[in-house]
């Protein structure tokens, strides 16, 4: 997202914590609300054209949308919307998308207030090294011939009273309406959503072996004083990379494995 829409989403996302922030909000509701709008955008192309048209009227396309949505959905959802429909988008679906993220965020929000922000992230995480490690059962949530129902069953059959009730909500919505995106890449993103809420940086591991409490405790520390941030591991295990570790960090790559110490010995000696 770039421009003005990123300009648009950041004012959005402004006044969602003040929305969030107001006694009583159900920011569950609050989540189910803004997803609803986000599918509602993706099945109606010419509605999503008319509330992105830099040509019309900001007012205009902010009292379409309440009169809309009015009476549907919580009012301080259709006012968060109408006030994204006023502000200017770079991309038609560019709408949809930042209300796709906000909608998350709200999830997410819910999530921090019972305490189990991290548990969210972590059962995201693990859902999808599940997943990416068992081609049938990927192939089998991923199948768009299959209906929505039948993926948000097997979904259900996976997790349902195992996993916190907002991972069971976010891989629905990435099993049935991921929005263009890959299965995977939507759970990715979510993950990301829920490092941000917590300010925190996302560091991938590859171990060979699995760490413990205190070695878990170890990296991170040294990991958040390198940084200068707070670091939240996702940790996998792959004999693969014959002892040492891996860790990516955005587009930074920490790799002390076996493997790359070798690989590195191999050039040098061809050098």
């Amino acid at each position: 997202m770039q421009g003005s829409s990123r300009a648009s989403l950041t004012s959005a996302e402004e006044r969602l914590e003040a929305l969030l922030g107001a006694p009583g909000v159900d920011r569950t509701a609050v989540a189910d609300g803004l997803f609803a709008v986000a599918g509602l955008l993706d099945g109606n192309v010419s509605l999503r054209r008319a509330l992105t048209d830099p040509s019309q009227d900001g007012e205009a396309k902010a009292g379409l949308t309440t009169r809309l949505l009015q009476g549907r959905l919580d009012g301080g959802v259709v006012d968060l919307v109408a006030g994204m429909a006023r502000s200017r988008w770079a991309q038609t679906r560019d709408l949809g998308d930042a209300i796709e993220e906000l909608a998350v965020t709200a999830l997410m929000a819910a999530a921090e207030a019972e305490g189990r922000l991290d548990r969210v992230e972590d059962e995201l995480f693990r859902f999808d090294r599940t997943v990416a490690g068992d081609p049938q059962l990927r192939g089998a949530l991923s199948d768009r011939r299959a209906s929505a129902e039948r993926r948000a069953r097997l979904a259900d059959q996976l997790l349902a009273d195992k996993v916190a009730p907002e991972t069971l909500r976010l891989v629905h919505q990435a099993v049935v309406a991921s929005r263009g995106l890959s299965m995977d890449a939507a759970l990715t993103r979510y993950g990301q959503i829920a490092a941000h809420r917590r300010e925190q940086l996302v560091a991938h591991v590859v171990v060979a072996l699995p760490l413990d409490e205190e070695q878990r405790a170890r990296l991170t520390a040294g990991l958040q004083r390198m940084y200068g941030r707070a670091v939240h591991l996702n940790v996998d295990v792959d004999p693969e990379v014959l002892g040492g570790i891996r860790v990516e960090i955005g587009d930074e790559v920490l790799d002390g494995t076996v493997g790359r110490r070798l690989d590195d010995a191999r050039r040098r000696l061809a050098g």
